[in-house]
């Protein structure tokens, strides 16, 4: 399956491994794309496991609707739903990481008979993080969501002088000069930017959907050397998970945990899937 659709939409998939492995979808964030997961797959395929990674919406040709509702979380969770109808599946390992970390914990609270289990890097529960915003630092390092809320200006800003604010974003947070390329170069399509940056700009309408308790085996992954996210929210995600849940801390990884960390990440999936997430 190299695509499926949805309400019109259609959506890159990259359905690899064993067709008859544990099968695990790999959700990937801004300004990211599937190919994220490339350094991580290869060991989770040795490990007898399929995966499914999309190019979430807004991050396809064929899947950039316009207009920022059409990117609140119940239609970015839809997506998910349809991956896994097309791929005949009634559930699957769930991993995700930033933007789709958040999709993942809606996912395991929202449709948990779909989830066997439930694997968030970097983001916390969305509501440890609500709270985190206004008790510690949380609001400092979020501040460019604001900005990234405000119609054109994050455009210009990002993609001027060849995307050089962009590549400095991601520069600074270690990742090497080939991938920045192949991340800005997909920002610079046409529309691609305003599409990837609708995420933030629902954020009003995915606030009327608040993201409950999640009732499925559940790992989080953060390092204390993401910028972005802090201890705060972290430690407090355990209150909003009903079910078996494992906290591990990288030290000193930035925040692109899938391309810095990859042979960790492929450990800590497996080892959930075998362990945590199997179905009985």
């Amino acid at each position: 399956m190299d695509s499926f659709r949805r309400d019109g939409l259609t959506f890159d998939v990259r359905d690899a491994g064993p067709r008859d492995g544990e099968p695990v979808v790999l959700l990937h964030g801004f300004p990211q794309n599937s190919a994220s997961w490339d350094r991580v797959v290869p060991a989770l395929h040795g490990a007898g496991l399929r995966t499914l990674a999309p190019d979430q919406r807004g991050y396809c040709a064929m899947a950039r609707p316009r207009g920022r509702a059409h990117y609140r979380l119940r239609e970015t969770v839809g997506d998910v739903l349809a991956l896994l109808d097309a791929a005949e599946l009634d559930s699957a390992h769930v991993v995700g990481h930033d933007w789709g970390g958040i999709v993942a914990w809606a996912m395991g609270a929202w449709h948990p008979d779909r989830v066997r289990s439930l694997t968030a890097l970097s983001v916390p529960h969305p509501a440890a993080m609500s709270r985190a915003v206004l008790t510690s630092d949380q609001g400092l390092r979020s501040g460019y969501v604001g900005l990234f809320q405000l119609p054109v200006l994050p455009e210009r800003l990002l993609l001027a002088g060849n995307g050089m604010v962009l590549r400095r974003l991601l520069s600074r947070g270690g990742l090497e000069e080939d991938l920045v390329d192949h991340y800005v170069t997909r920002m610079q399509e046409p529309g691609a930017l305003s599409s990837a940056l609708g995420w933030y700009r629902a954020l009003p309408w995915s606030g009327r959907d608040p993201v409950g308790t999640v009732r499925v085996p559940t790992l989080h992954v953060w390092s204390t050397g993401d910028a972005f996210l802090g201890r705060t929210a972290t430690e407090a995600t355990e209150r909003f998970v009903d079910a078996p849940y494992r906290l591990e801390v990288l030290e000193g990884v930035p925040h692109w945990i899938p391309e810095l960390a990859p042979d960790r990440v492929a450990e800590l999936v497996t080892a959930h899937v075998r362990t945590g997430g199997a179905p009985a």
